[in-house]
């Protein structure tokens, strides 16, 4: 059976657009997935792929399963 989970990533990117290798910046969010799966065991590693496909300058992801939607 398929259920719809609602999954919350915490990202840091780096913003760095110099060459300074001392001066470095970052920038923090939170993306909100709803990700459908038969399994919980690769809930996870889709959230985080997906995260990763959407912000590629990320350098740190936390992925928290917050509940089942459907």
């Amino acid at each position: 059976m398929v259920h719809t989970y609602e999954v919350f990533v915490d990202i840091c990117e780096s913003a760095d657009v110099s060459n300074n290798i001392y001066k470095h910046t970052f920038q923090r969010g939170t993306e909100r997935y709803e990700i459908a799966t038969e399994s919980r065991d690769k809930l996870d590693e889709i959230a985080f792929s997906q995260a990763r496909t959407d912000h590629p300058q990320g350098i740190e992801f936390d992925v928290r399963v917050t509940r089942i939607i459907k």
